[in-house]
């Protein structure tokens, strides 16, 4: 199973949970992505790279809609975890 997990209210809520979540997780088998609508700069991306991007890839859609983005990279997430759902299917209005 792909797991896509969203960084900005999400992750950052309760890293531990996460990390232990991750962990687990890819211990039984399964991927879990991080995937952000941040930039892959040196502004938006340090702070993912440095925490969650130690335990799984990090997908940078830069603000378009994630869901047709890591399906463009044949990426297709069987579970989406995400505080706002509506990013999966639409871009960022900072595009």
């Amino acid at each position: 199973m792909i797991i896509a997990l969203d960084y900005d209210e999400t992750y950052t809520e309760d890293p531990e949970l996460w990390n232990s979540f991750i962990k687990s997780a890819n211990d039984r088998g399964h991927e879990v992505l991080c995937v952000t609508m941040r930039y892959n700069n040196i502004y938006e991306a340090p702070d993912v790279l440095e925490t969650v991007g130690k335990l799984c890839r990090v997908i940078f859609t830069e603000r378009l809609a994630k869901e047709e983005y890591v399906k463009s990279h044949g990426i297709n997430p069987d579970i989406w975890i995400d505080d706002r759902p509506y990013y999966i299917y639409q871009n960022s209005r900072n595009i």
